[in-house]
């Protein structure tokens, strides 16, 4: 029977950081704070110019500092994608131009 959160202890309720995980990043030897899919993050992670160790279930594990890298180059990709950038600098055209 599994315990309601209130009465589990908080070390428990940690996901990667209380399993022991390390990072997946080569010659990195910090504990991981979030496992990604490697689906989706294997190209981000290649654009910061990171190389990963692979694993049988198909996850990167990341340490705060390299998730924060790939992050950035994630959110700046999704501007790109989105037109937002290209699209600032057009003016509207509305009904009355």
């Amino acid at each position: 029977m599994k315990l309601p959160k209130e009465l589990r202890e908080k070390r428990d309720l940690g996901g990667t950081i209380s399993k022991g995980k390390i990072c997946s990043i080569r010659d990195c030897a910090e504990i991981a704070i979030r496992s990604l899919s490697e689906n989706k993050w294997n190209k981000f992670v290649e654009k910061a110019k990171l190389k990963f160790d692979e694993n049988k279930r198909h996850k990167i594990y990341l340490c705060k500092a390299h998730y924060k890298e790939v992050n950035k180059i994630r959110k700046k990709n999704e501007l790109k994608l989105k037109g937002f950038l290209e699209n600032s600098k057009q003016q509207k055209k509305g009904k009355w131009d």
